[in-house]
């Protein structure tokens, strides 16, 4: 079911697409994200996203990156194909390096890992150009960390199938499912 946005009385506002399947946490950005001049519509799937695009032409997005069905991913670059001018913002509370280049790859503007509020979303669109004086990391990843930026490399492989992940990574299908479960340490 496609809702309107709450303020589409005004059509000189910028249209945003917020997809999240966490309802409370899409309820609180998207009044954020309005009374900071948008045009705000929630979905909480890739394919609920996509109906609302029918009818809604996003200049902005906000996609998390874990949703029911497909992942934000591929919701990425769908919107980029439809209009390679629209500004993403790829959200996760599972933050890998993995899925961070390829959400960059795909069209993503920028990737934050969550919790996330509204000024953050707010900078990150407003940059277009990489930072060349960004922090540089001296610290190597923990096991814990390589474990789980490979197990998403393979993952991305296998298009999210995880029968056929956990068949390359020689792994119980249950086990990896344990493990996707759980953060990156």
């Amino acid at each position: 079911m496609t809702t309107l946005p709450k303020n589409n009385s005004n059509d000189d506002l910028p249209n945003l697409l917020l997809v999240d399947d966490d309802k409370v946490f899409c309820s609180v950005l998207e009044k954020a994200m309005i009374k900071r001049g948008f045009n705000v519509i929630c979905a909480h799937s890739v394919n609920h996203a996509l109906e609302c695009t029918k009818t809604f032409s996003p200049e902005f997005a906000v996609i998390d990156l874990r949703l029911p069905g497909p992942s934000g991913l591929v919701l990425v670059e769908k919107l980029k194909a439809m209009d390679s001018g629209t500004r993403i913002i790829m959200l996760t509370g599972y933050a890998s390096i993995t899925t961070a280049v390829e959400a960059i790859k795909l069209g993503a503007t920028h990737y934050l890992a969550k919790p996330v509020d509204a000024d953050e979303i707010m900078m990150s669109f407003g940059r277009i150009e990489g930072n060349p004086s960004a922090k540089i990391n001296t610290k190597s990843l923990s096991v814990g960390q390589f474990e789980w930026e490979y197990i998403q490399r393979i993952l991305l492989e296998n298009n999210g199938n995880i029968s056929a992940t956990a068949k390359k990574l020689n792994m119980h299908r249950r086990t990896l499912q344990r493990k996707l479960n759980k953060s990156p340490l």
